[in-house]
């Protein structure tokens, strides 16, 4: 692949923990903002902001506006991504941060349907799409901030740890909210309860935004600008010179966006609806999983430093994928044993998934050189969620409608097809960067210099 920077004689070890401590911090806090929403969609906001005769109708309207958050995320992903590229990482992220926590905070002081009528769910839906381009650029700027610091043979695992984010944010967001599900009444949490989970939010920003501030620019991004060698448009330069590889990318995105969503979204509504299990115990299995994660994430991402990261993900990606069946299974089989509940949350959410999330910001690192990196995994990554994550919840609501009584194998195999359609693609991935033309040359990089005498060349495995 193009050069990457060898971490190890560019910056000392002290700030390169504080940059990975940075990039975790700011990833909690963002992840715990976008998924606070999709933890209260289908139990909450339904209710207050899309009252409808039928139950079925309100929740798909509560997660079309969840995804409008994934629609919004690839123009966030291409605005902070071109100017990341183009001025630097850390000024993009700090900007980010800023922008998720004022658009959480506000969604927790939003008036009901019931109070201001129609407003109610247009003022939501807007907060919503700026969630949405503030994590759209969040994301990408949070992973090359611990990717091109790091150390040519530890990539994998540097760059899985500011993804143990998602799985922090997710547990205090699942947390927080069985947290306040379980010493409120039911009145008070749809009352004001869940708007204390999105109001205190606003700590955790002011305490990241000061972290950010103080940490220095990537020194791979540094040489970009010192050679001179910026995309006039990064957009333009990634799509001219890499379709196949944001193709490629998009593709291995898809066993994380459906089965996350799944697991995280989805089964808390199937769960407490279709299931009757209680509220709380079905957050307490998600955050139990999420736990999991924050150990499993950055173990899947060294593994992929030592013996490959398509191997890794390919097989990843059918486990996860497939995975969906046992665990409905056992959902269905057993509505009353919270244990099995919850082992068949943990299991396949908080392990077989890591085996994928932990080695995919490396992976899509990798399919892109540094002067259009922040954009090329910013658009995958976001674009494909779309697709991958936005429309899941909806689609496996429409799928449960299709089956009748409340069957969930069509969802299961929803699941299985992206964990298929997923190593497809990291397995092209591996054999193109195996064959050396993964990494091709764009229109206006063909006179640039390969590396210097301070990058090294990586070749997946």
């Amino acid at each position: 692949m193009v050069g990457l920077v060898d971490g190890s004689a560019t910056t000392d070890r002290g700030h390169v923990r504080r940059v990975v401590l940075a990039s975790l911090i700011g990833a909690t806090i963002e992840w715990y903002d976008f998924f606070l929403y999709g933890v209260v969609a289908g139990i909450v906001l339904n209710k207050l902001y899309f009252p409808t005769s039928d139950p079925v109708v309100s929740t798909l309207l509560a997660y079309a506006t969840f995804a409008v958050g994934f629609v919004a995320r690839p123009l966030g992903g291409v605005i902070f991504g071109h100017f990341g590229d183009k001025i630097g990482r850390k000024s993009m992220l700090v900007i980010t941060l800023m922008l998720m926590g004022v658009a959480t905070f506000l969604i927790g002081l939003v008036p009901s349907y019931a109070q201001i009528g129609l407003a109610a769910p247009l003022l939501l839906l807007f907060l919503r799409v700026v969630q949405g381009i503030g994590l759209g650029g969040e994301w990408g700027g949070a992973v090359l901030m611990a990717f091109e610091y790091a150390p040519a043979n530890r990539r994998g695992l540097y760059a899985s740890i500011p993804q143990i984010g998602l799985s922090i944010g997710l547990c205090l967001a699942s947390g927080v909210v069985a947290l306040l599900s379980y010493t409120l009444t039911d009145d008070q949490f749809l009352s004001w309860g869940w708007r204390l989970a999105f109001v205190l939010s606003v700590i955790l920003v002011i305490v990241g935004a000061y972290i950010r501030m103080n940490v220095m620019e990537t020194p791979e991004f540094q040489q970009v600008k010192q050679a001179n060698r910026e995309a006039a448009v990064p957009f333009v330069s990634m799509m001219k010179g890499y379709p196949k590889n944001v193709l490629a990318g998009m593709g291995a995105r898809m066993v994380d966006g459906v089965v996350f969503n799944i697991f995280a979204v989805f089964a808390i509504g199937y769960l407490t609806q279709t299931l009757k299990v209680p509220r709380t115990e079905a957050l307490l299995g998600v955050t139990a999983a999420a736990i999991v994660m924050c150990a499993t994430i950055p173990l899947f991402g060294l593994l992929s430093d030592l013996i490959g990261r398509t191997k890794v993900y390919a097989w990843g990606s059918v486990i996860t994928g497939f995975a969906a069946f046992p665990a409905f299974w056992v959902f269905m089989a057993n509505p009353e044993n919270l244990t099995a509940i919850w082992f068949a949350i943990i299991i396949p959410f908080g392990i077989f998934y890591a085996s994928v999330y932990g080695p995919e910001a490396a992976l899509f690192s990798e399919l892109f050189p540094a002067r259009i990196r922040y954009t090329g995994i910013s658009f995958v990554y976001q674009f494909s969620g779309i697709f991958a994550s936005g429309l899941t919840p909806i689609i496996a609501t429409a799928l449960m409608q299709y089956s009748g009584n409340g069957s969930p194998w069509l969802v299961c195999a929803y699941c299985a097809l992206s964990g298929l359609v997923s190593a497809a693609s990291a397995i092209w991935i591996g054999r193109a960067a195996r064959r050396g033309t993964l990494d091709a040359e764009t229109f206006d990089e063909r006179t640039a210099p390969r590396t210097t005498s301070s990058q090294v060349i990586y070749e997946p495995r």
